[in-house]
């Protein structure tokens, strides 16, 4: 039996009375890792916040983790789901220490106050720092951090709780080349880590895609234009289709190139 970890049946978001995503039914079992795909506007960060609990459908049913939205307590639910966005950059303190960063996640809080952490924090706190490639940045406060460096805290703070559901939006978003490849490098060896939890990543990309991908959903206009596996749905049809432009995709050693054609 499949163990779903999250399930949009008909589910749409309407705003200003203009649907901005949807109708959309998607699924994502245990153990999947997904890369949500489409050009700006497609509806990828509405379905982020939606995944993340952030908000509400207007209209269909959103299960999350077995919990049906409207029928549960989100506060309790959040802790169970890290997520990393350009919007969480904004609630962390510029001189909140990079370790606090990434402990107080396990309090799905930012900033930290009067909460107490024990050994078993500290210490997966820094595994999770070393596992990120930023170890030694742990008592350097946030503010001082790189683009990269403060990408890869953020994942590190994401993983904090244990999640059994991790979402990532536009991780490699503002990196140079060699942040970009870095970060990529670190997202495949969790991604290939049958222990990691259901993953699903946001970009505008496709050369960001983490080897160990599973799973594709492209998005247009709000609407899906495929969803199933990588290889059947990261097709040049289908990114044109997507795009309403002709695309040439490759693929080299597991990574994915994209390009307009010149016809």
């Amino acid at each position: 039996m499949e163990n779903l970890v999250l399930d949009l049946r008909d589910v749409s978001v309407v705003r200003d009375q203009t649907t901005i995503l949807g109708p959309l039914s998607w699924k994502v079992v245990s153990g999947e890792r997904w890369v949500v795909l489409g050009p700006n506007g497609a509806g990828k960060s509405t379905l982020f916040a939606l995944a993340g609990s952030l908000i509400h459908p207007t209209r269909g049913d959103l299960t999350i983790l077995d919990a049906q939205m409207g029928r549960t307590d989100v506060f309790e639910l959040r802790p169970r789901i890290g997520l990393t966005s350009n919007a969480i950059v904004d609630l962390i303190p510029e001189n909140e220490i990079v370790i606090d960063v990434v402990m107080t996640a396990a309090y799905a809080i930012a900033g930290r106050w009067n909460e107490s952490y024990d050994l078993w924090d500290e210490s997966r706190a820094l595994s999770l720092l070393t596992i990120l490639g930023v170890r030694e940045l742990k008592d350097r406060t946030f503010g001082t951090l790189s683009e990269g460096e403060k990408k890869r805290t953020l994942i590190a703070r994401a993983l904090m709780p244990n999640p059994e559901l991790l979402l990532l939006d536009e991780p490699a978003a503002g990196l140079d080349l060699g942040g970009r490849e870095d970060l990529l490098r670190r997202l495949n060896s969790l991604a290939l880590d049958p222990l990691s939890p259901s993953t699903i990543i946001i970009t505008h990309h496709v050369e960001e895609i983490p080897r160990g991908t599973t799973h594709c959903l492209l998005l247009s206009d709000g609407l899906v234009v495929a969803q199933g596996p990588l290889g059947q749905v990261l097709t040049a049809t289908n990114l044109s289709m997507a795009y309403d432009i002709e695309i040439e995709l490759n693929e080299t050693d597991g990574r994915y190139f994209a390009r307009a054609t010149n016809r």
